[in-house]
């Protein structure tokens, strides 16, 4: 049974059926992140007082490198759809969404490469 007009449906103003693959997204996105932020805390508990020589050399480890890496994807991940969200709900100009989307993308991105870059270069060096 539907409950739209014709033409409500020719005019395009229903369901653009995109919705359901943001809200999986974000479902996964912070499953993932469960035992990501539990296996973080447990290694930073760990590393209390550690030296920023023995900091480097556990973040040079293959595991906790990809470990900490996969984390930091995931959170961004999931920072952007959550931004979209709020952006998608509060902004209501076209075209203030459209450049807030831009600008929130590309704070998001350069975020996610500075904090990438920073775990490679302490895990290579």
């Amino acid at each position: 049974m539907r409950f739209r007009s014709p033409l409500r449906t020719a005019r395009g103003l229903g369901s653009a059926r995109h919705g359901v693959n943001a809200w999986w997204g974000q479902r996964a996105s912070a499953l993932a992140l469960v035992p990501l932020s539990i296996w973080l805390t447990a290694s930073l508990i760990s590393l209390a007082g550690a030296t920023h020589a023995h900091f480097s050399a556990w973040v040079g480890t293959p595991v906790n490198a990809v470990a900490m890496l996969l984390l930091l994807g995931v959170a961004f991940y999931h920072l952007k759809g959550g931004l979209d969200v709020v952006i998608e709900d509060y902004v209501h100009t076209e075209w203030r969404k459209r450049m807030t989307r831009t600008a929130s993308t590309f704070a998001v991105v350069a975020a996610a490469a500075a904090s990438g870059f920073a775990v490679l270069k302490l895990a290579l060096t």
